[in-house]
């Protein structure tokens, strides 16, 4: 019924562009197509799909959005970094013939998409590992909450009411964490390599970079 209620918001033609995202990838093509928002401010889905801009948790929660059309639960997982080096990021996951993929919006090449092959969320988590980085060239990626299905957070009207997206960011501070290396790996870290590093920076946008405490 949400689905329903979310494409009475939109227009002729963006229900033509919504309905044409026919499969997980074709999700992710269109959120590669939106330049990356450096505001802080929340986007809903729909205003996602009106301005074409999105950050990574507006990216994640119109991903899920195109994933429950298709028949998938609405579910998010947040990893996040060591305290004061990093920004958090959000995907949207899905589970396709018993494997874990995922759809995101990110300033970094290598924090979009995943294919679903990844038995477990924290295999699919730990994919992401190598290529989450800072501006300093510091693997930051430490957590991962427990997935959240959004399906609960309907009457907050999160597909088209900005305030609902901002609920759901309030409510993924509540969740259950995992660590996923121990302290003495995060400090025999290796720092990116400078080729992977210009690599994982391609189109970055300046202004939405964290900047790491030094």
């Amino acid at each position: 019924m949400t689905i329903v209620a979310f494409e009475q918001h939109l227009t002729a033609e963006e229900l033509d562009i919504w309905k044409g995202l026919d499969s997980p990838f074709q999700v992710q093509a269109f959120l590669d197509t939106l330049p990356y928002s450096a505001e802080q401010a929340n986007r809903s889905p729909l205003r996602v799909m009106r301005e074409r801009l999105a950050h990574c948790l507006d990216g994640a929660l119109f991903a899920a959005a195109g994933l429950h059309r298709l028949g998938y639960s609405p579910v998010i997982v947040q990893m996040l970094p060591a305290p004061g080096t990093d920004d958090d990021h959000i995907v949207a996951i899905y589970k396709r013939h018993g494997g874990f993929g995922a759809l995101g919006k990110s300033n970094f090449v290598g924090l979009r998409f995943r294919e679903a092959i990844y038995r477990t969320v924290r295999e699919l988590v730990l994919s992401y590992f190598e290529v989450y980085f800072n501006s300093k060239g510091e693997k930051t990626l430490r957590e991962y909450t427990v997935p959240l299905n959004l399906e609960p957070l309907d009457g907050v009207n999160w597909m088209w009411s900005d305030a609902g997206t901002d609920a759901i960011e309030q409510r993924l501070t509540t969740l259950r964490r995992f660590p996923l290396i121990t302290p003495d790996m995060a400090a025999a870290l290796a720092p990116m390599d400078r080729r992977s590093y210009r690599a994982g920076m391609l189109g970055t946008i300046e202004a939405g970079l964290y900047k790491p405490k030094t």
